[in-house]
């Protein structure tokens, strides 16, 4: 049976501690999917270049080295665990003598950031890149080629019409799934414990073994997860509503009078 004055009680006894893992959380997920996002869009541009037949041959030969290193990576990072990765992060670290736990901070801020938080938002924004490259390549092979043919006729540079004209629409059509990764690195950033980031996971889990309250803790856990993730959900599409310049209600009786007016 779950013990709620248990629960009440490791709450208010370590509110600071989960304060602080709630925090890291959230700064890992935002940091590693903006910058994962921008490295993406490097990676999708890299994966879509194209060649021309009257190139010079050594153009050629760097665009298909830089083709070939997006994709190599974009392969090798989807493909494996982000735990897995952390750890070989980890470990080539410490064999190239680059030991994360020794970078200080200032004492006003070392009980939410030290080095191993900072290895941890290396990992996860250079695993979200990989999964974002994907998200706006295919974005920009969606974007419809004749609004890029009416944007060359009007005399834009192809430079210019790429970043006017199809990255815009292409970051807007891939919105939800960009939120989605969002989502899934709010949850996915508790394997970075396993190199001693101190997120929500690995201060919870703290507690709970100080504690020995292993069930009370998990589902305080639990909770809190759900609750950041229904929080990123509702932002997000308070987000895709302004963009489409579509008024967004809250209440659910407002929907349901809309509904019962056709």
């Amino acid at each position: 049976m779950i013990d709620f004055e248990k629960a009440w009680s490791l709450i208010v006894n370590n509110y600071p501690t989960i304060i602080a893992g709630l925090v890291d959380t959230i700064i890992l997920a935002i940091f590693g999917t903006v910058v994962g996002l921008i490295l993406g869009i490097f990676l999708a541009y890299g994966k879509n270049i194209k060649f021309k037949e009257n190139e010079n041959k050594g153009i050629k030969v760097l665009k298909g080295i830089v083709k070939g290193i997006c994709s190599v990576y974009s392969t090798v990072l989807r493909g494996t665990p982000m735990m897995v990765q952390a750890l070989i992060f980890k470990f080539g670290s410490q064999a190239l003598h680059l030991n994360w736990g020794y970078l200080r901070f200032p004492e006003e801020i070392l009980d939410y950031f030290d080095g191993w938080f900072i290895a941890g938002l290396i990992v996860i924004t250079l695993n979200t890149a990989a999964y974002m490259g994907e998200i706006v390549r295919s974005g920009l092979n969606g974007v419809d080629i004749g609004q890029v043919e009416g944007a060359r006729s009007l005399g834009m540079s192809v430079s210019r019409t790429s970043l006017s004209i199809i990255l815009p629409q292409a970051l807007r059509n891939a919105l939800p799934t960009i939120g989605n990764e969002l989502i899934v690195n709010i949850k996915d950033s508790s394997v970075l414990n396993v190199i001693a980031v101190t997120e929500l996971y690995y201060r919870m889990m703290s507690i709970a073994n100080t504690t020995f309250a292993f069930l009370e803790a998990y589902l305080i856990l639990a909770l809190m997860y759900l609750v950041l993730t229904l929080l990123a959900s509702l932002i997000l599409k308070l987000i895709e509503k302004k963009l489409d310049g579509v008024k967004f209600s809250l209440n659910p009786f407002r929907l349901l009078r809309k509904k019962e007016s056709f």
